[in-house]
């Protein structure tokens, strides 16, 4: 089963109910997209190996990237995204070739459910000279911690570089600083944890 992987550049937000999103017009043509409904299942060993080697793996289905993932580590502050096909529609069981990262970390553990997410999600495209630069996804989150039976819900928006993005380290991170201007200028906070599955879970950045 073919494995891609790619370097993550995003950040996360968190926004109340009612804050709308702001133009981001100002920064590159927009273009928004049909709603779409994403379900993630997560995963672990019981002892929260991945987590605490801050990688995550989770069953995604819906949206154009639907499958398997295994985001790990990547230098200081960055994260790689492994992706593979959903293989089985109703099957449990991830790729073996996408635990190749982790498969030392494991050991002879077993992955179970830590985590169950639905999540609306309405992404804003932004264009620039025909090329997609970046998106905007305004993500309304249901998840339930398999552990405890806690439900939480939350607003929050993510803001993504795509492949149409400049390469030079510095023109990438202006487009994001541009963004996050207009985003918090509208009412978003710096989000107040790493990841949904560490929402979903209770973790916060300090905790």
């Amino acid at each position: 089963m073919a494995v891609t992987s790619q370097i993550e550049s995003e950040r996360k937000y968190d926004v109340d109910e009612w804050t709308e999103l702001p133009d981001l017009a100002r920064i590159a043509k927009v273009e928004p997209e049909e709603p779409v409904m994403l379900r993630a299942t997560y995963f672990d060993t019981a002892d929260g190996a991945l987590a605490a080697a801050r990688m995550t793996l989770r069953r995604r289905t819906g949206g154009g990237d639907e499958g398997w993932h295994l985001k790990t580590p990547e230098g200081e502050d960055g994260r790689r995204e492994h992706q593979a096909p959903l293989g089985d529609p109703s099957g449990l069981e991830p790729p073996g070739d996408l635990l190749e990262p982790v498969r030392e970390l494991l050991g002879d553990r077993s992955l179970v459910e830590i985590a169950r997410l639905h999540t609306e999600r309405r992404v804003v495209k932004l264009i620039r000279e025909g090329a997609p630069i970046a998106e905007v996804a305004d993500d309304l989150v249901s998840a339930t911690d398999v552990r405890t039976g806690i439900l939480r819900v939350w607003r929050e928006w993510e803001c993504e570089l795509l492949d149409g993005a400049p390469v030079e380290n510095e023109e990438r991170l202006g487009i994001l600083d541009r963004i996050e201007g207009l985003l918090l200028s509208a009412g978003a906070r710096p989000a107040s944890a790493a990841s949904k599955l560490a929402r979903a879970t209770g973790r916060s950045k300090l905790g």
